[in-house]
Formats: structure tokens, C-alpha cells, sequence
């Protein structure tokens, strides 16, 4: 790491910058605010405003603008830094000293559950270098500035503190002529066109040149000669198209390089000749198809932050990212990279965050992150990947943030994660992911809209609901089955086959039963529980075999049909453990031929509509039937009556097998065209409209039906007798009994024992 020598008049900007150097190595250190964070929650992506309980998103952070009620977002702001810009890395280490483990749950809640206030530290993956650079470094107030100025010329409508000028929206055509003890030109948002040679030379004192948003075209060769003490140059926003080899070679301290947004196209290893003590080189938004073949690098030995985001890039050659032993920053995220040789970061020893991030990279090699030892952040996110092989992360033993955001992974497994101990954040394409990385402190997403990063059942409404839902089933059908079993049927078989209904579709209950139970169990830690539970073979699996079939007579065979999966699980695969509660809905990458073929015949185009179909058939003809019959009754206000209350009964019983079932079959329909569904229209499937049939069947077959409630009416009529009949009987004994006392009394007193 190449030394920097510091002078006090330049103390305000060095001292960030080394602390920016070893920002790394703080893993341990609590960033400052976190106290406040304690106080106001915001999501990933929004901070807080100061003391006020409101959030705003990251990108109004330090805009130049006072977003905040109180001007919290445009506090401890770096002037020049790009607006909104943030690096994810998490800071710290697993929380606390102690030796007490909390649930998932109490992590970050805003409340201190540990002694030692640990569980509330550390709570959000956004404190990358930005919110770290931000949070150390105090810009003073405006207010308490002095407001002398020490520059003697100067134009007129342009703002001068101490050495410090500030020439912003002034409309400038050329730069202007100013006092050589200038330490800071800002020429922001002017007019200017081109840099000729020497057009610095004057102001050797020069320590910040910030040219932004200008209409630059042309830089010279010798624009910037003589400025042997800037130490920051910003070229954004502007429309220079090349840079010329030796452009910057007088900038001999210079730390900072930003040159975003220019439509720059091509740079070489000679366009940086002379930057030996650059620390940050930005290139975003420019239009780079292709780096140096030759070590970018060989000039800048001290560069520790490279970005290209943005750019064309479709390549990287090995060669390019050779002579890059200090950098610890990588960004190349939304270029148009395809391929990537297997040792092209191997070099990089020093490297803590590198993102890949909305490429088209298709395929990443075995050895691709071999040698980054200290990695700590990885972005590969949003990239077409065909697989994600095993072993892939094994280098990477002190990464604490992986982003896997957009990759399908179909042959996923805990043994990918397992290696890297220090993972704390890992974002994922699908929430069923999280289950496989069971160590890691923050999953994202954290929720599929059935279960969440802790609870099995993600909200109060579900919980709730399945326990309902479950007492209803379980306790209806099991009232059939016992009224069912007393009461004499007019006839047998009939009774037998809605009793193997009420059968099957307490199964339903059952299962309804095992969810609410496992959620209870699970409560707060279900993501190190949900890879267990989700495997087939285990509770989960033998759960999910209990589809309630729509027809009685099929509730002998249709839990075969279900335990299918179980039985086979070789061209199944983990069937049934694709979600929390365990239904096999919808369709990915992930599901084996097998299994589609399956599922698409089972809730789409075989058992279920097959059975749909034939419960309409069947009730559509004998509705037809026995109103063929009445037509001959007699009695036309009885025959329309009874015509009415059938007519009613039969449409219940289709409407309530069509709002159970149609929703399956336009969910399985989407899913099998690839449509997103969201987990919360799941949830509501298999908690609120499964259940339905299997509720309602006990009412519409048996507790509704003029003969259950005769036979009921008769039971109760019976019970009423024989218990007045009991009532009669004990009042009648009571009586006897009363008369033969004084009898017993009588005979008594007139024994021989009795005197004459």
C-alpha cells in the first residue's frame, strides 16, 4: 500500500480518505447513528431523518436538496460526492460476547432483549462506503464558516470563502481568471466547451477542481499541467469523447478521478500516466466497449476503487487486472459482460467488494473467485446463469454479503453456503432459497407471502385463519361421521359413501392442523427449521398427502394418488417442499419432468377437472330427472317448491367445488406460462379456498338434507321421551317409597315389642 504524506492545509480531505483506505479492516466498528436506528426503522434502501420518525429513500441523501423537515439528509455531506450513490457491506461481527442465544425474531427489533444492547447493532446491510464516509466525516455548518475571502480577483457573481471559490450556474463560457492561492474552483453547471493547455497553470495551489455538468468536448493534452497539488478532479457529466495519453501526467497527488457520464468510448494504460497516488477512479455511465489488454493498473499502483458501471463492456481480459494489487473496490455491474476467464480476479488479494451484478454472464468458472481472501461483498445478481455449481463460494471464507438476486437455481443445496461462516446477508431470486442458507443473520426476499425469514405462517391473519379453518373441518366431519353412524340411513351405501367424503376431507383438517402446530414449534427461527421440514420424507411431505378429492366415492384411492410423490422419489424429486405449507402449485426450473407431468395432470388437465366436469354432468341430469318426474305431480305449487329447494342444494354443492378448484386452475395455468404470482395469492389458495370444500361439504351433504334433520328431529324427540320417562319412573319410585314409610312406621309402633 503506497504511503501519503499529508500537510495541514489539506487535513480536512486526507483524513477521510485513510480512513476510506482501511474501511475493511473496521469490521468491527459500530457506525455512528445506530443508536437512532434503534429509535426509527427503515427498510433497505431509506434512512432516517435525524431524530424524526420518517424515511426517505437513499437516493435523497445528500441531493443538494432538503428533503428532511429538518435538513438531517444534507448533513455530514461530502461536497462533490456523487448524489445517491451507496455500496452495500455489512459492518460487524456476529452480535455480543455473551454466551445466550435469542430467537430470529429479536434481532433488530428496536428493543435491547440482550445485556448488552448487542442484538440491536449492526442492523442493516447499507452501511457500505458512502454511509461510512458520510457518518465519519463532519463537513462544519455553512453558518460557521468564516466568510472572509482571501482571493483579490475573482468574478463578480461568484461565491468566495477563505480560498475557496464557488462559481456555479454563472454561465462561464472559458475558465476564468482568478487568484493563483485559489485552493478550491467549483465551476459546476456553466458552459464550457473545451480545456485548453496551461488553463490550470496559474493556480498551482489548486487542491480541488470540480467541473460537472459543463459541456466540455475537448480536454488538451496540457489542460491540467502545473496542478502538481490537486488532489480531486471531477470531468462528469460532460461530453468529452477521448482522452489523450499523458492528459493527467502533472497530477502527481491527485486521489480522486471521477469522470461518470461522458461518452467516452476507449481508454488505454497511457491515459493514466502519472496518477501513482490515485485512490478513486469512477467511470460510470460512459460508453467503454472494451479495458486496456495491458495492465490498466501499471500507473496507478495506490488505486483502491475502480468503477465502471454502466459502461459497454463485453469482455475482460485476464492481463487487464494484473497490476491492481491494492484495489479493494470493483464495480462492474450493467455492462454487457458474456464471459469471464477463470483467473481473471485472481490477482486482486486486497479486493472487499466486487459487483457483477445485471450482466449477461452465463456461466461463472470453478475457479472464478479463487484467491479473494478477503471478499467480503459479492454482487453476481440479475445475470442469465444456466447453474450455480457446487463449491462455487468455498474461497470465500470472510464474505458477510452475497447477492444472488434473478438466478434461478435449480440444483441448490445447503453445501453452496455452508463454507462461508462469516455470511451475515444473502439476497435471493425466491424466498424458498433462504431455507438453504440457514446460517446467515438477513434473507432477502424475507417473505413469499405464506411464510417469512422467521414464522412458517408470515402474519397474525394467517395464523389465525389455519386454526379456524381447521376446527371447522375437523370438527364437521367428524359430526357427519358420528350422527352418520347412529342414525339409521334409508340408504347404506349412500351413507357409506358420505362418510368416506367426511373421511377424506378431514384430512384436510388434518393438514390445516400440522401447518398451525409446525408454526408454533418454529416460531421465530423457522428458517434454520425450514429445510428440515420442507423435505419430503419428512412431516411436511406426509402432511401435503391430503388432497380432498370432489367426489365421495374417491377418497379411497386419492390419497394413493397423493403419497405418489413420497413413494417415487427419484423422478419426483422434493415434491412437496417448495413452500411452508407444503403445495406443490406452482411450476420452475427446479421441477423435474416427472413432477410437471404430475402436477399439470393432477390439478389441471386429468384428475381434477375430470372430476369437476362429471359433478356438473351428474347434477345437471339429475336436476333434468327429477323435474321430468314432477311434471306429471299433481300439485304445481308443491312440484315448483321442491323443484326450488333442489335446484338451490345442487347449486351450492357445484359452486362450492368450482370455488374450490377454478383458482387451482388458473393459478397452475399461469404458473405453467411462467406469470408471477405472488405468494400472497398462495396463501390465500391454500388457507382460505382449499379448505372451503372440505368445510362445507359436512352442511351441503348431510347437516342441510330434510331427511338428516327428520332423523335429527326424531332423535331428539326419542331422547326427550325416554328422558321424561326417566324423570316419570324416578317420581314414581320416589313416591312408593314415601307411602311405604309410615306403613313400615305403623307396623312398628303394633309389634309384640309394643306395650298392650
Amino acid at each position: 500500500m503506497g504511503s501519503i504524506k499529508f500537510g495541514v492545509s489539506s487535513l480536512r480531505w486526507d483524513v477521510p480518505l485513510v480512513l476510506l483506505r482501511i474501511h475493511l479492516t473496521l469490521a468491527s466498528l459500530k457506525v455512528a447513528g445506530v443508536a437512532s436506528r434503534a429509535e426509527v426503522e427503515c427498510s433497505l434502501g431509506q434512512f432516517p431523518c435525524g431524530n424524526l420518525s420518517v424515511c426517505l429513500p437513499q437516493a435523497l441523501h445528500c441531493n443538494g436538496h432538503e428533503d428532511c423537515a429538518n435538513g438531517a439528509d444534507e448533513e455530514n455531506c461530502v461536497a462533490g460526492w456523487p448524489a445517491g450513490r451507496r455500496w452495500s457491506a455489512p459492518w460487524g461481527s456476529p452480535p455480543g460476547n455473551l454466551s445466550v442465544c435469542l430467537p430470529q425474531a429479536l434481532h433488530c427489533n428496536g428493543h435491547e432483549d440482550c445485556a448488552n444492547g448487542a442484538d440491536e447493532e449492526n442492523c442493516g446491510d447499507n452501511s457500505g462506503w458512502a454511509d461510512f464516509f458520510d457518518r465519519t466525516t463532519i463537513r462544519r455548518n455553512q453558518q460557521e464558516l468564516p466568510r472572509a475571502c482571501y482571493l483579490q480577483e475573482y468574478p463578480e457573481h461568484c461565491e468566495c470563502t477563505e480560498t475557496e471559490l464557488q462559481c456555479v450556474q454563472v454561465h462561464l463560457n472559458t475558465v476564468p481568471q482568478v487568484s493563483a492561492n485559489v485552493t478550491l474552483l467549483s465551476l459546476r453547471s456553466n458552459a464550457i466547451q473545451r480545456l485548453p493547455d496551461d488553463a490550470f497553470e496559474k493556480y498551482p495551489e489548486l487542491l480541488r477542481l470540480f467541473l460537472q455538468n459543463n459541456s466540455i468536448e475537448s480536454v488538451s493534452t496540457r489542460a491540467f499541467s502545473g496542478l502538481y497539488k490537486l488532489r480531486k478532479l471531477s470531468l462528469s457529466q460532460n461530453c468529452i469523447t477521448t482522452l489523450r495519453p499523458g492528459v493527467f501526467s502533472d497530477l502527481y497527488t491527485l486521489h480522486w478521478l471521477i469522470l461518470d457520464d461522458n461518452p467516452l468510448k476507449k481508454v488505454s494504460q497511457d491515459t493514466f500516466i502519472g496518477l501513482s497516488a490515485l485512490f478513486f477512479l469512477s467511470m460510470v455511465n460512459n460508453s467503454l466497449e472494451q479495458l486496456p489488454k495491458t495492465a490498466l493498473c501499471y500507473y496507478m499502483p495506490s488505486l483502491s476503487w475502480l468503477d465502471f458501471e454502466g459502461n459497454r463492456l463485453e469482455t475482460l481480459n485476464f492481463s487487464t487486472l494484473l497490476s491492481c494489487d491494492e484495489l479493494t473496490v470493483l464495480s462492474l455491474r450493467d455492462n454487457r459482460i458474456r464471459k469471464l476467464p477463470e483467473n481473471t480476479f485472481q490477482p486482486l488479494s486486497m479486493l472487499g467488494e466486487l459487483d457483477l451484478s445485471n450482466n449477461r454472464i452465463t456461466d461463472l468458472p470453478y475457479g472464478m473467485f479463487r484467491g479473494l481472501k478477503s471478499l467480503e461483498i459479492l454482487n453476481i445478481s440479475h445475470n442469465p446463469l444456466h447453474r450455480v455449481r457446487l463449491g462455487q463460494f468455498d474461497p470465500l471464507i470472510q464474505l458477510q454479503s452475497l447477492g444472488l438476486e434473478g438466478i434461478d437455481i435449480p440444483d441448490i443445496q445447503t453445501r453452496m453456503f455452508r463454507p462461508m461462516a462469516n455470511l451475515s446477508y444473502i439476497y435471493f431470486k425466491k424466498f424458498e432459497y433462504c431455507s438453504y442458507a440457514p446460517h446467515v443473520r438477513r434473507c432477502r426476499p424475507n417473505s413469499d407471502g405464506i411464510s417469512s425469514f422467521e414464522d412458517l405462517l408470515a402474519n397474525a391473519v394467517l395464523r389465525v385463519s389455519v386454526w379456524v379453518m381447521a376446527f371447522v373441518t375437523c370438527f364437521g366431519n367428524l359430526f357427519v361421521i358420528g350422527m352418520r353412524s347412529v342414525i339409521r340411513a334409508e340408504n347404506n351405501q349412500h351413507a357409506a359413501c358420505i362418510k368416506v367424503l367426511c373421511c377424506a376431507d378431514c384430512l384436510m383438517g388434518v393438514y390445516l392442523l400440522f401447518v398451525g402446530v409446525f408454526d408454533l414449534k418454529f416460531r421465530g427461527e423457522y428458517n434454520r427449521n425450514a429445510q428440515a421440514w420442507m423435505e419430503a420424507r419428512t412431516a411436511c411431505g406426509r402432511a401435503a398427502a391430503r388432497p380432498p378429492p370432489p367426489w365421495p366415492w374417491s377418497g379411497c384411492w386419492a390419497p394413493g394418488i397423493a403419497a405418489a410423490p413420497l413413494l417415487a422419489r427419484g423422478p419426483f424429486g422434493n415434491y412437496y417442499g417448495r413452500n411452508g405449507v407444503c403445495f406443490p402449485l406452482h411450476s420452475d426450473r427446479r421441477e423435474r419432468p416427472a413432477a410437471r407431468a404430475y402436477s399439470t395432470g393432477v390439478f389441471l388437465g386429468g384428475l381434477n377437472l375430470l372430476a369437476f366436469l362429471v359433478i356438473v354432468f351428474s347434477y345437471s341430469s339429475m336436476f333434468f330427472s327429477i323435474y321430468k318426474t314432477g311434471i306429471n305431480a299433481s300439485d304445481l305449487r308443491s312440484r315448483l317448491h321442491k323443484d326450488v329447494a333442489v335446484a338451490n342444494r345442487f347449486f351450492f354443492i357445484v359452486f362450492s367445488d368450482a370455488l374450490c378448484w377454478l383458482p387451482i386452475f388458473l393459478v397452475k395455468t399461469l404458473s405453467l406460462l411462467e406469470v408471477e404470482i405472488p405468494g400472497t395469492i398462495t396463501s390465500w389458495v391454500v388457507i382460505f379456498v382449499l379448505p372451503i370444500n372440505s368445510a362445507l361439504n359436512p352442511i351441503l351433504y348431510t347437516l342441510t338434507t330434510s331427511f338428516f334433520r327428520e332423523q335429527v328431529e326424531q332423535l331428539l324427540c326419542r331422547w326427550q321421551r325416554l328422558s321424561a320417562q326417566r324423570r316419570d319412573r324416578k317420581s314414581l319410585t320416589s313416591s312408593v317409597i314415601s307411602m311405604e314409610a309410615p306403613a313400615r312406621q305403623h307396623a312398628a309402633c303394633t309389634g309384640p315389642a309394643c306395650p298392650g
